[in-house]
């Protein structure tokens, strides 16, 4: 009996319990940050990347027509995504836009011209997806400018 007495009277075992308090209060919310952040990030795996499908992939400087389809990660045309246009090493006199229809191809009319001493250049293409649950994040298939 008397141990129980002396753990019943000693007023130290008080006093490391506030800090214990403070330390679960914090690695439970540093937990609960980790779970929130695991549970957003879920969103982002629905996410489909896009690309394009130049036909053709390869022209002369000049003005024409070129078909892009745009293309999801499984390979499915994708409807309403705003395909663009621009300068790579290949000029464009502007950013040329078009939109897919239902069958995922725009039509843009482009006019690449070559630089001085340059057999050979690029127009960049990117997509505007037409949703949240699409992204354009890498690089897209260009159009090759050869002389």
């Amino acid at each position: 009996m008397a141990r129980q007495d002396r753990l019943w009277r000693d007023e130290r075992a008080i006093e490391g319990l506030p800090i214990r308090l403070v330390i679960a209060l914090v690695v439970g919310v540093a937990s609960l940050a980790v779970m929130m952040n695991t549970i957003q990030g879920l969103g982002a795996l629905g996410v489909s990347e896009l690309d394009v499908q130049p036909s053709p992939d390869v022209v002369e400087p000049g003005t024409q027509e070129v078909n892009v389809t745009v293309v999801d990660s499984g390979g499915d045309a994708v409807a309403n995504a705003t395909v663009v246009a621009k300068s790579g090493s290949a000029r464009l006199s502007g950013v040329t836009t078009a939109e897919t229809g239902a069958d995922g191809t725009a039509t843009l009319t482009i006019d690449p011209q070559l630089g001085p001493n340059r057999v050979e250049g690029t127009v960049e293409l990117d997509v505007k997806p037409p949703s949240d649950s699409y992204a354009d994040r890498r690089g897209n298939t260009d159009i090759l400018v050869v002389s």
